[in-house]
């Protein structure tokens, strides 16, 4: 079995990322490119600098622009709304994958016969107006009702009968998000955006431990390097079930759907896509790949199992944005620092809109980091690139970092 030193498994991570070297990924297509790639984008509605969507696909597209997700979504309807690994933007020829999703919303659905009727008269308003955010509908009152998908609704008491009622039709997959205007969601017929034949799609994995082996190694293909163990990666699909998850990874190394490796001082074994082949010979080889410096998003796939990032990148990295003030180590919105090959850190940046000026509150520098002028130069750049990417016209940044400093 083959075994990477951590340095390999660190640069088969990033280059598998399009986070190394040229970009891999440009333009719209590119951002539907790597959409496609990892499966799915986390989706997350706060924006201190950009959502986390954005600023994931930010990060390794070159030219990529706020833009082009939402006509990727609302206009060509390449990628569609739904839960997978939570609130997740997923490639629209993936549909029928979620059949059993669907599924289970209705028959969940069927429990709560008082909103049935309600369901009916919003399909009829919708059929008849077109595009609805709850608030649009006239319908008023409360009613009994929780998601199946545990994203939405009251579990104890009542909840608003419109909004529950388009949730519950759009978990069938009957509704879909057909734009967004800031949080607010506005729903409209799925049939009038998909075809006929991507709606009425059988489920290619009916079988339960089927569309476990597609499940688990579409999570790999999302990272890179993944364990068979409990993990982040997995959300949404079967982290509390891991004789379901083992059989799957046996299975997809026996077909040769997936490769198993070793990394220097980590005990259980990785697996890759065997698709990724050529990546990991570039990541062994001697090529110098050109450093590039990114600020990666909070939930971007390369972070999914910060366990493991930990474990190659020596970076310990979480997200403390429910954190009370009093228990911050950072701060609330802070990005991890990828430079070259290595994650030097975490900056904080924060947008004013009004004055459209992106302010760098403050960036802490791992304790081994030394500061080139090409870091400098480097982090400049790509402050800028995301001061451009929000439509700031001016940065301010802590005047005596090392990082910063000519």
């Amino acid at each position: 079995m083959r075994t990477l030193t951590k340095a390999q498994a660190r640069r088969f991570l990033l280059l598998k990322q399009g986070l190394l070297g040229p970009y891999r990924f440009v333009g719209k297509q590119g951002a539907l490119d790597y959409a496609r790639q990892a499966g799915c984008l986390q989706f997350d509605p706060v924006d201190v600098c950009g959502k986390n969507a954005e600023l994931t696909l930010q990060s390794r597209v070159r030219g990529f622009k706020k833009r082009h997700l939402s006509e990727l979504l609302y206009r060509d309807r390449a990628l569609f709304d739904y839960p997978d690994k939570e609130m997740s933007i997923v490639p629209t020829e993936t549909w029928p994958y979620f059949q059993r999703w669907r599924e289970r919303s209705l028959e969940h659905g069927k429990g709560f016969a008082e909103l049935q009727a309600f369901c009916d008269d919003v399909l009829a308003y919708i059929r008849e107006n077109g595009p609805v955010n709850s608030s649009q509908l006239p319908i008023r009152g409360k009613t009994y009702w929780h998601s199946s998908m545990h994203w939405s609704g009251n579990w104890e008491g009542k909840s608003d009968v419109a909004r529950s009622a388009l949730e519950q039709l759009y978990s069938e997959g009957r509704l879909i998000i057909h734009h967004k205007e800031g949080s607010r969601k506005f729903y409209d017929l799925a049939e009038r955006y998909l075809d006929a034949d991507l709606l009425c799609a059988p489920d290619p994995c009916p079988e339960t431990w089927r569309h476990a082996e597609w499940a688990v190694l579409r999570r790999v293909g999302a990272v890179g390097l993944l364990w068979n163990r409990r993990s982040d990666a997995f959300l949404g699909l079967w982290d509390r079930d891991p004789e379901t998850r083992s059989q799957a990874f046996e299975a997809l190394l026996k077909r040769g759907e997936l490769r198993e490796l070793h990394v220097e001082g980590i005990k259980e074994s990785l697996y890759y896509q065997a698709g990724d082949e050529p990546l990991l010979e570039a990541a062994c080889g001697q090529e110098a790949f050109r450093k590039r410096c990114e600020f990666l998003a909070p939930l971007d796939p390369f972070l999914w199992d910060r366990r493991l990032i930990g474990a190659i990148f020596d970076f310990q990295y979480s997200w403390e944005i429910y954190t009370p003030p009093a228990k911050l180590k950072y701060g609330h919105y802070v990005l991890p620092v990828l430079y070259g090959e290595r994650l030097i850190g975490r900056i904080e940046p924060v947008v004013s809109r009004q004055e459209r000026v992106l302010q760098v509150k403050n960036m802490w520098l791992e304790p081994d980091i030394r500061v080139s002028k090409g870091m400098q130069k480097a982090v400049g750049n790509a402050v800028q690139r995301l001061a451009t990417f929000n439509d700031c016209e001016d940065i301010r940044a802590p005047e005596r970092h090392s990082a910063f400093e000519a």
